[in-house]
């Protein structure tokens, strides 16, 4: 989602200032010379239309009802891009503490990969979860139990006000031991 705020914020942006643009262009023409006048937008039968329009029409109601679906899916991709922080235990009332997930995964990643067994390790987390993969050249069961109390007594030592769920896959890779 915050990919799509990232193209979506210049492209309105881009549109807002061709807009400008044209009414400038516009706004000069008719000053300047206003037998010439419009010069790219039509707006004198615009100005015609919009006097005969009414709010009990149909188009001005459907350009109503687009324009206002359009503002609220604008709205709902900003709040649904908004970033989504770990929130930590509070030490004093007044004070926030939060990380990222990607330095929650870091952690997490970084206790795993120190358990001698585990050969290699990747790490996703969010607030809610917590999803490890690791390769081993030992028997995966009894290496998922290590990492899985590796990451409990992590857990005990982060401050986190809320503990996400932890999936752990274990897979045997092949190589010399």
């Amino acid at each position: 989602m915050r990919f799509l705020l990232r193209l979506l914020s210049p492209l309105l942006g881009l549109v807002v200032a061709a807009v400008g643009v044209l009414l400038l262009l516009e706004v000069i023409t008719a000053w300047v010379a206003p037998a010439s006048s419009p010069l790219v937008v039509p707006w004198p039968s615009w100005r015609s239309a919009l006097t005969e329009a009414t709010w009990s029409s149909g188009t001005v109601r459907t350009i109503a009802i687009v324009v206002a679906v359009v503002g609220f899916l604008v709205v709902l991709v900003a709040l649904v891009a908004r970033r989504h922080d770990v929130r930590l235990t509070d030490p004093v009332p007044e004070v926030t503490v939060t990380t990222s997930p990607r330095s929650l995964a870091r952690a997490v990643g970084h206790e795993v990969r120190s358990q001698a067994d585990v050969v290699s390790a990747s790490v996703v987390a969010s607030s809610n979860k917590v999803v490890v993969k690791a390769g081993t050249l030992d028997e995966p069961d009894v290496v998922r139990q290590a990492i899985r109390e590796r990451v409990d007594a992590l857990f005990t030592r982060l401050p986190l006000a809320r503990r996400p769920r932890v999936s752990i896959s274990v897979a045997a890779t092949k190589g010399v031991k």
